[in-house]
């Protein structure tokens, strides 16, 4: 969000917590930012946001970056079955989710002026390395991130006609807030296993590979990996 603010952009800032959205924007300062609190799968929530956002401006980016993951095998060593709620909550935050944002967000752009070039805009799912090389307790999760991969050229194919690009990135090993509460150790150890820089990606990485999406037109239908040449072992 930062990342687009600073290139000029209004940007909405969707958390389900309203206070951690109000601080980034609050951070990003100006008119550059607003808080929009939701959960990405509640489907009337997601269309207050949209057309709140639209009605700032046309919409021309959108990027679907939530997500969730428990780990739990799919039979444990107890012999009991993997949980079907839990398995169902991971599908909805991550694969449901992102979808709701991808077809608002499409709607909202289909109605946009179109720019010289005809397009209107972009989405930008989030799947993750797990949905290539998913690890053991990784099977909701693996399930979700590939779905979001699955789904990027078919929606792209789909919103061809009104100038709509669909792009997916899938992060490897992220310092993100999620892994900033493991113990230095473990974060030493992932790190390790990364080939080359052997370090956690910094999401500013992250940020810079959405704005080249945004910036190259020619850039469509697929899933750019950034994860240092990282393979996931089965655990």
């Amino acid at each position: 969000m930062e990342a687009l603010a600073a290139r000029g952009a209004t940007v909405a800032i969707v958390d389900r917590d309203a206070d951690r959205a109000k601080a980034l924007a609050t951070s990003i300062g100006g008119d550059r930012a607003f808080a929009a609190p939701a959960d990405v799968a509640d489907g009337a929530a997601m269309s207050a946001v949209i057309d709140g956002a639209a009605s700032r401006g046309p919409l021309r980016v959108a990027v679907a970056c939530a997500g969730v993951g428990w780990a739990a095998r799919t039979v444990d060593k107890d012999g009991k079955p993997h949980d079907l709620d839990l398995f169902r909550k991971v599908i909805d935050v991550n694969l449901v989710g992102t979808f709701n944002v991808l077809r608002l967000a499409a709607a909202a752009m289909a109605k946009a002026t179109p720019l010289p070039d005809g397009q209107r805009g972009v989405i930008i799912g989030t799947a993750s390395v797990a949905a290539f090389e998913g690890q053991i307790g990784q099977v909701a999760y693996s399930a979700s991130k590939g779905a979001v991969v699955a789904m990027t050229l078919p929606a792209a194919r789909d919103l061809a006609k009104v100038g709509v690009r669909v792009m997916t990135i899938a992060p490897g090993t992220f310092d993100t807030p999620m892994l900033a509460a493991l113990p230095e150790e473990a974060r030493k150890s992932l790190a390790a296993a990364i080939p080359n820089p052997s370090r956690l990606g910094d999401p500013t990485e992250y940020a810079r590979l959405a704005l080249s999406i945004v910036d190259n037109a020619y850039l469509n239908g697929t899933v750019i990996r950034i994860d240092g040449a990282l393979r996931m072992a089965p655990k």
